[in-house]
């Protein structure tokens, strides 16, 4: 009977499981195909922020469009210096951010010379806006293609892996794009939300859901509204310029909060879109100057710039010593000098404490006096070699006494919005009320405006060159006053 060779087989490798195998060759395409996609993922996000973005006009406006990579999709237009809104326009990994830049000279000029192409301008928009998008979505698709293709070819050094993450970035893309078109919301325009200081002037925008009910009707609007601008812009291009560089610093008066939760909103916004230094508070935050009141002063914390304060005749010592417990304020009071965002600020609280004027009070005695110490203290520290730019109390009148001891000075108190050069050279700036009267707001006939303003300041001299005061309509009112001052030399 023939044997039959038998044929050894060699054990497996001790190490290695012949029942591992299978395991590990499927792990190792997990791990593959999870580092491509983030071969892809990353490419395509860098090549959409470096060169995905596309400069178009809108009519008179100069515009920046882009796509940015989202959880939740939508649209965001940004508006500055006024800020942003957003809209639920769609679901999709990717959002539409638009960058209202400027209004272009040339074209608002003639629309200001030849009125009658305003019968035109809807037209002329819808156009802009079409080629637009159109253009954004030809960049975007070269922009993934591009990013992820040159990221797999630094990654993987092969041709082959490369082309297949720009072609996975591209379908991805693609798919994003049939996402926003199948969840498409156009009555999104119905529910902006805003942000910035239009959220506290979405008049600015006019009413949306007229702007979808009543189209026609908006389009007329809207020639009715860029006639003004243009106009606003013809007579703006005649008034003298102060254009703030990188390095001046900017400083943020506000004063007689009076316990208005919206100040804080307002006060962050204008933190944020006019990249403020420091804010400078002289006072009556409070009203009563109660314990109970001192958790509305938790807000300060969360602004982000160092918060200078002086206490107000509403502000109580415990209102003080409260503030004086978080970590960005900086309470100045006797007098007591300190440098803050490069600025030498000095201040004194107000002497009186007379939150329902039950109490009897110095008057205008106890100012004097109080402003008087202020500026002993100011001129000391000149002698020491290290002189004040900018001084802080709450009265005007105990402001007054600083006159010739130091630049400016800074008060509130009125509830009023006022500047003048006193005899000796100091100018004395008044602010008004950043918590519109707080309930007072409701005693007149008018609601108090929501003031506030930004100072403008030299690095090198830390002297003042310019402001803006800024005016928001107060209670049951949406209307925004922005206007700029130069300082005369």
């Amino acid at each position: 009977m023939p044997q039959v060779p038998v044929t050894s087989v060699p054990d497996p490798p001790r190490d290695r499981k012949w029942w591992h195998l299978p395991r590990r060759t499927g792990s190792r395409r997990w791990l593959r195909a999870l580092g491509l996609m983030g071969v892809v993922l990353l490419g395509a996000w860098l090549g959409l922020l470096i060169v995905g973005s596309v400069r178009t006009p809108v009519g008179p406006m100069d515009t920046t469009m882009a796509l940015r990579p989202s959880l939740s999709g939508g649209t965001k237009v940004n508006v500055s210096p006024l800020g942003a809104l957003t809209l639920d326009s769609h679901v999709a990994p990717v959002r539409l951010d638009v960058d209202v830049d400027q209004l272009d000279p040339g074209r608002a000029q003639a629309l200001v010379d030849h009125p009658e192409r305003l019968s035109g301008l809807q037209d002329e928009v819808a156009r802009d806006v079409e080629r637009g998008t159109l253009d954004l979505a030809v960049r975007s698709c070269v922009a993934v293609v591009t990013g992820a293709t040159a990221l797999g070819l630094a990654v993987y050094r092969r041709p082959r892996p490369a082309l297949a993450a720009g072609g996975l970035a591209l379908a991805l893309l693609a798919a994003s794009g049939v996402s926003a078109w199948a969840t498409w919301n156009p009555k999104s325009v119905l529910e902006p939300k805003f942000s910035g200081l239009l959220s506290s002037a979405p008049s600015v925008v006019g009413n949306a859901r007229s702007i979808v009910t009543d189209f026609d009707v908006y389009q007329q609007e809207l020639a009715r509204l860029v006639t003004n601008v243009t106009k606003l812009y013809d007579v703006a291009s005649t008034l003298p310029a102060y254009q703030p560089d990188p390095s001046t610093i900017r400083v943020l008066h506000v004063s007689d909060i009076h316990l208005n939760p919206a100040a804080w909103k307002i006060i962050g916004s204008l933190v944020d879109q006019y990249k403020v230094d420091v804010i400078v508070d002289s006072g009556d935050t409070m009203d009563h100057g109660t314990s109970a009141e001192n958790g509305f002063l938790d807000p300060v914390k969360d602004l982000g710039v160092p918060y200078v304060w002086v206490r107000g005749n509403h502000d109580s010592r415990a209102t003080q010593r409260y503030l004086e417990g978080i970590k960005n304020a900086h309470v100045l009071d006797e007098g007591e000098a300190e440098t803050i965002a490069g600025v030498r600020f000095a201040g004194t609280g107000d002497p009186q404490f007379t939150p329902d004027r039950s109490r009897a009070t110095g008057g205008d005695a106890a100012e004097r006096l109080a402003g008087a110490r202020l500026a002993s203290a100011l001129r000391d520290q000149k002698a020491k070699g290290t002189p004040v730019d900018i001084a802080v109390a709450h009265e005007p009148v105990a402001a007054a006494e600083t006159d010739g001891t130091v630049p400016l000075v800074l008060c509130g108190h009125l509830h009023t919005q006022g500047t003048k050069v006193l005899p000796l050279g100091t100018r004395l700036r008044r602010e008004g009320s950043t918590g519109g009267s707080g309930l007072r707001a409701v005693e007149g006939q008018y609601p108090a405006p929501i003031e506030a303003s930004v100072l403008y300041l030299d690095r090198d001299s830390r002297r003042l060159q310019a402001w803006d005061a800024i005016k928001l309509g107060g209670l049951g009112r949406t209307t925004a006053e922005v206007s700029r001052h130069l300082v005369q030399r």
